[in-house]
């Protein structure tokens, strides 16, 4: 099975890991327990690893207030 893309695993992810990725932006390791979140929603595997810099950016845009 394919993994999906950020704009489709994002959606299913619990609070607590997005929470993780907000406070944590563009960390170049992920933490363990967000990491298996992310794997069990079918996002990519990101143990030892970090998102892509266009990842982060969805991360980042997603977390900006709206006017």
């Amino acid at each position: 099975m394919a993994e999906l893309r950020i704009e489709q695993w994002w959606v299913l992810l619990d609070v607590m890991p997005k929470e993780w990725f907000r406070e944590n932006l563009r960390a170049s390791v992920i933490d363990p327990d967000a990491a298996r979140a992310v794997s069990a929603v079918g996002g990519p595997d990101l143990s030892g690893t970090t998102l892509s810099s266009g990842d982060w950016d969805f991360i980042e845009t997603q977390s900006e207030f709206v006017d």
